[in-house]
């Protein structure tokens, strides 16, 4: 029924910069506060930064404030994620994520999410 599909990943040297998209098919985004995560290889998924279903507020994890920026449109059904300043241990691969509530809400804690994409593989290297 419904689906979300991330895109944007690639390869970039440090310092560059990616836009991360995710598109929710079979639903109203709208209605769901949408996460952002990662994962490494070996290491426990990431919370990263959390929008509210207008956008009135979001939240960043310590690891990623200042330097990636999460914003929505949901006339398109799409979130996006965009990472600046990419350092090497910010690779790995990022998720986005949506829960429907009907109230304020923002979490990086991945147990608050119902419905996760497939990831899209960001890798930093010089």
């Amino acid at each position: 029924q419904l689906q979300l599909v991330e895109s944007g990943g690639g390869l970039v040297q440090p310092g560059g910069s990616l836009r991360l998209s995710c598109t929710a098919s079979g639903f109203t985004l709208g209605h769901y506060i949408i996460g952002w995560f990662r994962q490494a290889p070996g290491k426990e998924r990431e919370g990263i930064s959390s929008i509210t279903k207008n956008a009135y507020d979001t939240e960043y994890a310590d690891s990623v404030k200042d330097r990636f920026s999460i914003s929505r449109d949901n006339a398109k059904n799409m979130v996006y994620l965009q990472l600046n300043s990419l350092q090497p241990e910010d690779t790995g691969v990022y998720y986005c994520a949506a829960r429907r509530i009907p109230y304020y809400f923002t979490s990086l804690n991945s147990d608050d999410y119902d419905f996760w994409g497939q990831g899209t593989q960001v890798g930093v290297s010089s």
